[in-house]
């Protein structure tokens, strides 16, 4: 930055702004994520996409409030945050606009500048003070804003570049033609990709939770799993930095008994979602969109399970097509019994497996390991809860209890008992 040092004051004043923002950084970057997805809805629509751009804003949003907490005269060299050069990659792997970058980093900045000029505002107050403290903040703010999103960009385009250079951007391309439905020659599509569309297909979304931890670990745990059911390597691409596609050819129904298994041999991170074995090229569509779905909403749940079958989530991932009006349905027919809470999930369990056990308390009992009077109070207490007795309603109460066991705190009323 040119000019003359900023006095210690505004110095220190920056330092004390940004030590309270970065306190709050979970807020921020939720408000960020927001922002950018209102400009693009295809980003809060896919998983993958979320979880890099997640990513991405609180790395960028860490460093540069670290830096001015450092209460340093200037602004010392930008360094890229990783996590910022892998959302662009994203970007340029999944064929979008790359303007979608330059916005989103403004929508992004105008988000924290508003959270600076409040906290600014109330640390600074309306002394001579306050005026000079945002003219330098704006400065600082907008100069990291402007040197990352120049370097994020170069990146990829440069990525774009290779990718439309060679066997990638054929790969990328085929996919892309046969899950948007265009039309396609079949044996044409098959010697592309190198992989038979004639056949049975099980689509596979693999992706590590935490979001980031187990990059290159993804490709080799779906070929521990194609090799679990029997089947040759499979079809791969990557759809973000810890999100990959893939697909599983095989001449009649994948198998799928040991694949829990198998995936114990790859890091624990990593997790699964399995579509349905479908056929042919609307087959191939079919089983990734099913995989796609069930992804989109296990991602960010770090207790999902680590292989999650289609037959497991149909019904679920049926119901919740639309977030919003799933966790309506939940609320308005569990009641109370709908809290985010420790209390509230003991109950919704054990009236979850009381109702699949046939309303039997000792099977139920012994499914939780606890004692049949433990069963029958707390159903007792569900029942209270609900307001009416659980086959008044049973289909609206058996499907409400499945989301918020398979969805959790997305579908779950964030209110105390």
């Amino acid at each position: 930055m040119n000019g003359p040092d900023p006095a210690p004051e505004l110095v220190d004043l920056m330092g004390r702004v940004a030590e309270v923002m970065l306190a709050d950084l979970d807020q921020l970057v939720a408000e960020m994520d927001a922002a950018e997805i209102e400009l693009s809805p295809l980003v809060g629509a896919d998983a993958a996409l979320i979880a890099d751009m997640t990513a991405s804003n609180r790395a960028n949003a860490a460093r540069l409030l670290t830096v001015l907490a450092r209460r340093e005269a200037r602004l010392s060299s930008i360094d890229v945050p990783p996590e910022a050069l892998d959302v662009a990659r994203t970007v340029a792997r999944r064929g979008m606009d790359l303007d979608v970058i330059f916005q989103s980093y403004r929508r992004g900045q105008n988000t924290a500048w508003r959270h600076y000029l409040a906290h600014a505002t109330r640390i600074a107050g309306s002394g001579p003070l306050l005026v000079p403290l945002l003219e330098i903040s704006a400065q600082r703010m907008f100069e990291y804003v402007d040197q990352v999103v120049g370097r994020v960009i170069s990146v990829a385009q440069r990525e774009r570049e290779e990718i439309l250079g060679g066997a990638l951007a054929r790969r990328t391309e085929t996919i892309r033609l046969i899950l948007d439905g265009a039309p396609i020659d079949n044996r044409r599509a098959s010697e592309r990709l190198g992989y038979d569309l004639a056949g049975t297909h099980t689509a596979l979304v693999l992706w590590s939770s935490p979001a980031g931890e187990v990059q290159g670990t993804l490709e080799s745990a779906a070929a521990m799993l194609a090799r679990a059911g029997g089947a040759r390597p499979p079809l791969t691409l990557s759809a973000g930095s810890s999100t990959l596609w893939a697909w599983v050819g095989t001449p009649s129904a994948f198998t799928v008994d040991g694949l829990r298994g198998a995936l114990g041999a790859a890091h624990p991170g990593v997790r699964v979602a399995v579509g349905p074995a479908r056929s042919g090229i609307a087959g191939f569509r079919r089983s990734h969109e099913a995989a796609l779905g069930m992804h989109n909403l296990l991602a960010g749940q770090p207790d999902a399970a680590r292989v999650t079958l289609f037959h497991d989530l149909e019904v679920a991932a049926l119901t919740a097509e639309n977030p919003s009006r799933a966790a309506e349905f939940v609320a308005d027919t569990l009641g109370p019994l709908a809290a985010d809470t420790p209390a509230a999930a003991r109950l919704r369990e054990t009236l979850r497996v009381f109702l699949e056990e046939a309303e039997n308390a000792p099977r139920t009992a012994s499914r939780l390991h606890t004692h049949r009077n433990t069963v029958l109070q707390r159903v007792s207490r569900a029942t209270e809860l609900l307001g009416h007795r659980p086959g008044e309603r049973r289909l609206a109460v058996e499907l409400a209890l499945e989301l918020a066991h398979r969805i959790g705190a997305r579908v779950l009323t964030r209110t105390d008992m």
